[in-house]
């Protein structure tokens, strides 16, 4: 009997063994653009010639703030840019996605045609950092959009549409509900197959595209803090942390795939589609990168 239980014991500790070294690579991803970002922002003037070649002086010097650390990018480019951070302290004093959290509350709590909810599907809503997530049965990464229209489908509903409306109200109500409940991105990579879809993403995602010959990460990378007319690019650290936002582009709320939308047009590509797995891995990448830091949506973008 005890030579059994030392057995089990033994494959299971191998099994969690084996389990853990599947993020082994997505972990050396992570710590390394913590560092970077870190190292980037500790003295933006002082190391202009690394990292802000085209900056002047002054504006490095005032405009930038100094020594942040990693949970402070999840701000965006209001995180280091101080005019930026003063007008989104005063716009968050009376959001204007307060309605659209209840919208989503309304909608998670609303009946289905069969009398069930969406309680069904998610019984706690605190659950924004939780996705994207490999579903290693169906060998494909389900983003929360995804998640979502999986629930109304089970359900015998209408799938939504994944930019914007009832789906980005739903998903605020589970970003109010993960912020106020302190919880933090947690993303898991926890087979070979989600491994490499992590790895698509990250090709994805640093790959030039389009006929301007971007990638995501000439502006959310090495292009962040830089100046684009007169907006500072926005870090890859923390940008899942807080959709969906309210873009006053927009005039309302969107999702990250809305997002994720634009920006491949900016690149000179066509869109990817939402729900696509080009798409769901570049997501799933993203979130990656964002692992440990708090969950802090909505949140409000220009």
């Amino acid at each position: 009997m005890n030579v059994i239980k030392i057995t089990v014991a033994a494959l299971l500790m191998a099994s969690l063994a084996s389990a853990a070294s599947f993020n082994t690579q997505a972990e050396k991803d992570r710590k390394a653009l913590i560092a970077y970002m870190e190292k980037k922002f500790s003295d933006p003037a002082k190391n202009k010639g690394s990292f802000f070649p085209y900056s002047t002086n002054e504006e490095l010097s005032k405009r930038f703030t100094k020594g942040i650390k990693r949970d402070a990018f999840r701000l965006g480019s209001y995180a280091y840019d101080k005019g930026g951070k003063s007008q989104y302290d005063e716009v968050m004093e009376m959001p204007p996605f307060e309605d659209n959290i209840d919208a989503g509350k309304a909608l998670y709590e609303k009946k289905f045609a069969n009398g069930k909810t969406f309680k069904s599907c998610f019984p706690d809503p605190a659950i924004a950092g939780e996705y994207p997530k490999f579903d290693d049965k169906k060998g494909t990464v389900v983003t929360l959009t995804l998640a979502i229209n999986e629930c109304l489908k089970a359900n015998g509903e209408k799938p939504w549409k994944m930019k914007k409306g009832k789906m980005a109200d739903l998903e605020a109500y589970f970003a109010s509900a993960s912020t106020e409940a302190g919880k933090k991105v947690h993303i898991v990579i926890q087979s070979e197959a989600a491994a490499q879809a992590y790895e698509a993403g990250k090709k994805a995602y640093y790959s030039q595209r389009g006929y301007l010959k971007l990638s995501c990460a000439t502006c959310h990378v090495q292009g962040t803090g830089k100046r684009v007319r007169n907006e500072y690019m926005s870090p890859l650290l923390g940008h899942t942390t807080h959709f969906p936002v309210y873009r006053l582009k927009w005039q309302g709320l969107g999702t990250l795939e809305r997002r994720i939308e634009g920006c491949n047009k900016d690149e000179g590509e066509k869109p990817h589609k939402p729900g696509s797995p080009w798409m769901s891995n570049v997501l799933y990448f993203m979130a990656y990168m964002s692992n440990e830091m708090p969950v802090d949506g909505p949140a409000i973008r220009k």
